[in-house]
């Protein structure tokens, strides 16, 4: 109980780690004042270029994958989907920030990745042609979100994993209410080509 404990408060700490603002305050940047104001990989990219949006993407991806990974070799699925949602939780809440932070997709892919390999190369297609086409990675975000749950289910996991799955699926989605907003009102932001 006690390592499990401990597993997860670390996870909860790695996705603590503000990679956007440390990424962006080497060229000059902030991403919580500029842009969007969220520390996540899109803003970065969006006030920083491709370059350090593309560094914040690999580390927040990585702040789920390793402590969902090291979980996994560990203890198995259990420890390792309560990990991966720490560092979600983590990067979404972080008590450093007054429990604001990112979104959680690149931390959330990150996991997923880990517990989901397969599945998640499907993701990854899914939301580069969305992406792609719609120039907005809300839109392909929110698409992944919806579709992880359901993906976890068809092939076959058991229930506590379509829920651990499905909580961070809302989690996402709640963290864009303004992206949805926005969308809806057709006053969202793509990323230029």
């Amino acid at each position: 109980m006690v390592p499990g404990l401990v597993a997860v408060s670390l996870a909860y700490l790695v996705g603590m780690l503000p990679s956007a603002q440390l990424v962006a305050r080497r060229v000059g940047r902030d991403p919580t004042s500029e842009g969007s104001g969220n520390p996540g990989a899109s803003n970065v990219l969006r006030i920083a270029g491709r370059r350090a949006g593309a560094a914040v993407l690999a580390l927040d991806a990585g702040k789920g994958a390793v402590p969902t990974g090291l979980a996994l070799a560990a203890s198995g699925r259990p420890l390792a989907a309560a990990c991966w949602t720490a560092a979600a939780l983590g990067h979404v809440f972080p008590i450093v920030r007054r429990f604001r932070g990112g979104k959680g997709v690149a931390p959330g892919a990150g996991g997923a990745v880990v517990l989901y390999p397969v599945l998640s190369v499907g993701f990854l297609l899914v939301f580069a042609a969305v992406a792609a086409i719609g120039r907005r990675p809300s839109v392909a975000s929110l698409t992944i979100a919806v579709l992880l749950p359901v993906a976890v289910a068809a092939t076959g996991r058991p229930g506590w994993e379509i829920a651990v799955a499905g909580g961070l699926a809302a989690l996402v989605i709640t963290r864009h209410a303004g992206n949805i907003r926005r969308l809806l009102r057709g006053e969202e932001r793509g990323i230029q080509g």
